[in-house]
């Protein structure tokens, strides 16, 4: 059995209904016993068609490029309005143009109750004027569901006698017999379906128990093996920091005195480099940052030079002006610690005062 076009009621129009039988156009009033598969067809004078290059990556950029044509070409708010984008037709107005269909939300719910209250769900609602063939040039008329629609390249709308002489600019529409009809409802696909995005068709999946439980066998399987693989990373990695916690071992004692007792090499290699350098940085770091402050400042000389037991040092230091203290104890913090700054003198045309240096 072919497709049944079931058309949607509009003002007084009942729902009626078209099929391709034979070769022949057979329609009728109200909906068929067995209606078979169903497309239903929205009126023309309720859906407003646009034709757009639209990006084609994505769904989803294509309805939101969609939906911006229609906010600057709709009165109404974009939320009230249900937007639907087609596939292009190279043979239709320009190359890559594709059909916009623009419908309110309303409309759409209400349809889709009224056919669920026939036992409806139909594959897919498509506008009426996409029914017919678009010419290559001028426009096609014909009588659809009761009602008269017209298609252009790329328009698509009711037939009204003085709103179609516009649309047209005086233009005749061809009519179409019901020949020509009967073989444009024949051909398979449309390029514009109105069941999309939240009116979109549901699908009934059906499980299959049986696949079910071999994937569930394949998953146990799959968990098994990783974590086979975790526990002998873990077993490899186990084995592999204890062989390194024994060698740091071994090098620890070669670096404590002779015949100490090894019990905590890392603690033991800290304390004994305390020892050698000196508390805080030790002496050789925090001098050495200490003499190069002072050589970078011209006129600057130690007096002094004390390492005390918490690791801070004390300098005895002249210079020649008050800006040199303040530049020598600069030079120092740069370097990384602290300096807490005496009382400072001046006598004979020299500066002279104590810094203590203590690391951060």
């Amino acid at each position: 059995m072919s497709a049944t076009y079931l058309f949607l009621p509009s003002g007084d129009r009942p729902f009626r209904w078209a099929r391709v039988e034979d070769g022949a156009l057979v329609e009728g009033e109200g909906v068929p016993a067995e209606p078979g598969d169903v497309i239903a067809v929205a009126p023309a004078d309720a859906v407003a068609l646009h034709w757009a290059e639209l990006p084609s990556r994505s769904t989803a950029q294509a309805t939101a490029a969609a939906r911006l044509l229609v906010a600057d070409a709709s009165a109404e708010a974009v939320s009230d309005l249900h937007v639907a984008i087609g596939r292009a037709d190279d043979k239709v107005g320009s190359p890559g143009d594709r059909p916009i269909g623009v419908v309110g939300v309303d409309a759409m719910r209400r349809w889709l109750v009224d056919l669920a209250q026939v036992g409806v769900d139909p594959v897919a609602i498509v506008p009426a004027p996409m029914l017919i063939p678009a010419p290559e040039q001028g426009y096609a008329r014909a009588e659809l569901g009761g009602q008269g629609i017209v298609r252009g390249p790329a328009t698509g709308f009711a037939d009204e006698a003085r709103l179609t002489e516009l649309l047209t600019g005086g233009v005749a529409p061809e009519t179409l017999g019901r020949g020509d009809i009967a073989a444009a409802l024949g051909r398979p696909g449309w390029t514009l379906d109105l069941r999309q995005g939240l009116f979109a068709r549901r699908r009934r999946v059906g499980i299959d128990w049986r696949l079910v439980r071999r994937l569930g066998w394949y998953a146990l399987a799959i968990l098994l093996v990783t974590s086979s693989i975790s526990l002998a990373r873990l077993a490899r990695y186990s084995f592999g920091a204890d062989l390194l916690e024994a060698r740091a071992d071994t090098v620890a004692a070669q670096g404590l005195p002779r015949g100490s007792t090894v019990t905590d090499a890392s603690r033991q290699l800290d304390e004994r480099l305390a020892a050698l350098r000196g508390p805080g940085q030790g002496f050789t770091a925090t001098g050495a940052a200490a003499f190069a402050a002072i050589q970078s400042v011209p006129g600057s000389e130690l007096t002094t030079l004390s390492f005390e037991p918490n690791g801070s040092l004390r300098l005895g230091i002249t210079t020649a002006t008050e800006a040199s203290v303040t530049d020598l104890k600069s030079a120092i913090e740069r370097a990384g610690f602290a300096v807490a700054a005496g009382t400072f003198q001046s006598a004979g045309g020299r500066v002279s005062g104590e810094f203590t240096v203590s690391p951060r």
